[in-house]
């Protein structure tokens, strides 16, 4: 284990090394939740157009409660394995680029960020996959971008943001199960006319 540790903290450092001062400022706006409240809405909306009533407020409901299960899950892990921010490690901070102002919460381990975008990502883009054939791997692509600029501000290693991707998928197929189920066991009729 501690190899694989090793590993991921040469990883990091070659990564977050990458960064340079020019793209600092686009990895910051990137990475902030605030920004992409206009991709939320415009998501929001083609759900909106394509689905009738019952189904969007099922939808609302369970993104709203697949968000709280992978950030819970999220601290849970933090809590738990007490891994430390790259950023919080005296032995790192020559090393790497923490172009954050401040580092976060202690511990890193898993990355809520990627797990969350991710989340959302597979659930949405599995939803409207039969109309918008290519809109999940635009979201798998902007979920990947999202990991890395993460890593790229100094604020987890690659691993916390592996697992969160990973773990973030697996929470997403899994609601969107969920949602085939209640749509199905109530027999709502998805798509508007």
């Amino acid at each position: 284990m501690d190899q694989i540790l090793n590993w991921d903290t040469d990883l990091f450092i070659t990564l977050n090394s990458l960064g340079t001062q020019t793209w600092d400022s686009f990895w910051l706006v990137y990475t902030a939740k605030f920004t992409w409240i206009p991709l939320y809405a415009l998501l929001l909306y083609l759900l909106f157009k394509q689905k009738t009533l019952k189904p969007f407020l099922v939808i609302i409901v369970l993104v709203a409660l697949m968000i709280v299960v992978t950030d819970q899950t999220s601290n849970l892990f933090k809590n738990g394995f007490h891994r430390l921010r790259p950023c919080h490690l005296a032995e790192l901070i020559d090393q790497m680029r923490l172009v954050k102002s401040h580092c976060g919460g202690r511990y890193g381990f898993f990355s809520a960020h990627a797990s969350n975008t991710m989340a959302i990502a597979i659930f949405i883009g599995l939803i409207l996959k039969k109309r918008f054939n290519y809109l999940i791997y635009i979201l798998i692509v902007w979920a990947i971008a999202m990991g890395y600029s993460r890593i790229y501000i100094g604020v987890h290693y690659p691993l916390d943001v592996i697992v969160g991707m990973v773990l973030g998928g697996a929470t997403g197929l899994l609601f969107y199960y969920l949602y085939q189920y209640i749509v199905r066991r109530f027999d709502f009729e998805t798509f508007n006319a």
